[in-house]
């Protein structure tokens, strides 16, 4: 038709664990969703997560659903076993935005992607510092003070 404009929109993904929410997720899934119209999160199974970082401290269920309750998400899916492809091919994103601390060789993931006639830009995003941005972080804050209070309490008696 003469005279419209064709509108494209661009789908980025992200994806992650999510075990307990912090600002360094908050800030990932706001610098991603800047990056196009609508961000689809990807939320790694419990089974993944076991298998390359540790026991989840929450489950897949939870995790998903307060990840779907961001704002800056516009949709959250539960990740795939096996092939990470497929998942991707299911949202087919433009962008991939992954975290700074993300486990991903960007060049590889390229390849990956570009031998599966995927053609998805891939963008790493900063690091964003703050006192509790890391679930490891906070999982050792709450170690330290119950032992702190412990102590204190071993001390009075």
């Amino acid at each position: 038709m003469a005279g419209q404009q064709v509108v494209t929109m661009k789908r980025v993904m992200a994806s992650g664990v999510f075990d307990i929410l912090h600002t360094g997720h908050i800030h990932y899934l706001c610098e991603a969703r800047k990056l196009g119209d609508e961000l689809v999160v990807v939320v790694a199974t419990d089974r993944t997560v076991r298998k390359r970082k540790h026991e989840p401290i929450t489950p897949e269920n939870m995790r998903l659903e307060l990840v779907r309750a961001l704002k800056p998400v516009d949709r959250a899916v539960l990740g795939k076993e096996g092939d990470m492809f497929k998942v991707v091919s299911e949202i087919a994103p433009d962008i991939i935005a992954l975290g700074y601390d993300q486990m991903f060789d960007e060049k590889e993931l390229r390849s990956q992607l570009a031998e599966r006639g995927m053609n998805i830009q891939v963008v790493r995003l900063g690091h964003y510092e703050d006192d509790l941005d890391g679930t490891r972080k906070i999982i050792r804050r709450i170690i330290e003070w119950h032992k702190d209070k412990a102590d204190t309490e071993g001390a009075m008696q």
